[in-house]
Parts: C-alpha cells; sequence; structure tokens
C-alpha cells in the first residue's frame, strides 16, 4: 500500500479527484478532463491515464466496481474512490500546493543555451515569444472572462495561474530585450570559446 509521504503524480491526483464525484470509466475520465480544459496541465494520452489508473489499483486507492458494455464498444472498467485513496487525495494535494519544486522548463533550458546566438539573433526570438506570449495572454484572458459568466472562480483558478505566469515570463522577455536592444546586455561567443579552449588546456596540461 502506499504511504501518505509519496506524492502521486499529476494524472493520479486527476483520476482520484475524478472518482470522488462518483464512480467512473476511463473513457468518462478523458471525456471530463478535455470538457474542462484540463489538457492545459495534462498531456491527454490514453496510455498516461490507464498507467495511473494501474497505479492507482495496485496501491489500493480505487477499486474496480464492475464491468459493463455499451452496444458494441469495447467492454469499460468502472472505477470507484477507496477510503484510503480519498485520504491520500487530500494528502497529495496539502503536499503539492504548499511544497515548492523547482520544474525547469523547457524555455528555461533553451535560454541557458543563448549564448550560441548573436545578440541580435537573440533579440529576434525573444520578440517573436515576446509576441506569440502576448497573444496566448489576451486569448486566456478573454476565455476566463467569458467562462466566468458560468462557472464559479474555483473551476478557474488553474487559468489564472497560468494567465499570471505567462504575464511575468512576457515582462521579463520585454525587459532583457531592452538590455539586448541598448547594448546593455551583450556577449561574444568567439571570445567565449576561446577563453573556454583555454582553461580546458590548462587543466588538462596540469594533470599530465
Amino acid at each position: 500500500m502506499r504511504v501518505a509521504t509519496e506524492r502521486g503524480n499529476l494524472w493520479e491526483l486527476a483520476v482520484l479527484s475524478l472518482v470522488r464525484e462518483e464512480p467512473m470509466h476511463p473513457y468518462q475520465m478523458q471525456r471530463l478532463l478535455r470538457e474542462r480544459h484540463k489538457d492545459d496541465v495534462l498531456v491527454l494520452k490514453r496510455g498516461s491515464l490507464y498507467h495511473a489508473i494501474g497505479r492507482l489499483v495496485r496501491g489500493g486507492l480505487i477499486e474496480a466496481i464492475r464491468v459493463g458494455r455499451d452496444g458494441r464498444r469495447p467492454e469499460r472498467t468502472t472505477y470507484q474512490l477507496t477510503a484510503e485513496g480519498e485520504r491520500e487525495l487530500v494528502n497529495w494535494l496539502r503536499q503539492r500546493i504548499a511544497t515548492v519544486q523547482r520544474e525547469p522548463s523547457e524555455f528555461m533550458g533553451s535560454i541557458s543555451f543563448l549564448v550560441h546566438l548573436p545578440p541580435s539573433d537573440a533579440a529576434a526570438q525573444l520578440e517573436a515569444r515576446a509576441q506569440a506570449l502576448q497573444h496566448q495572454i489576451t486569448e486566456i484572458g478573454v476565455g476566463i472572462a467569458q467562462a466566468g459568466v458560468y462557472v464559479d472562480r474555483i473551476h478557474l483558478i488553474e487559468s489564472e495561474y497560468l494567465l499570471a505566469t505567462l504575464k511575468a515570463e512576457a515582462r521579463w522577455v520585454r525587459e532583457l530585450l531592452v538590455e539586448l536592444r541598448s547594448g546593455q546586455f551583450t556577449w561574444d561567443l568567439k571570445k567565449i570559446l576561446k577563453q573556454v579552449r583555454a582553461e580546458r588546456r590548462k587543466a588538462a596540461s596540469r594533470k599530465e
């Protein structure tokens, strides 16, 4: 059995949250995740869902209660939350929300190699990113405003967070662009590579 200190991944958390509403089968889970736009935080792949269900069943956090068939469709197994599963759902959620985790993004990884672009090229690509970010910010802002007419804020909280992070990134990118265009922030790749290679040769000679 699982212990409360082991946090499930987001897929497992999603499954536990859904079956806490009512018993359901995987197809229904996938449909609800898509309808609720959870694909903003989850990659909606059937394999990921079924892997999560399997782990939760083995951990005793959900259990199969029936297998049925609707017409000619494949058999579907319906799962329900166990008492332990409900406790773990709350424990995992508490830990995930309270604990700060460093989760490097694709962008963070990419800009760590920014030195390999000339400053002018880097500025051009960052400008393109800034425009794309602004488009997303506008789109999500409109979506939140429209959805807010029909649903309570608690159901839009992850979209609010996404909007805030996009705005923060856009602000940082724009500030960096100002420094690049003014020449306040620049670099010379040839000079940097020359220094790196010289240091490497020195290190190698000391080992000999």
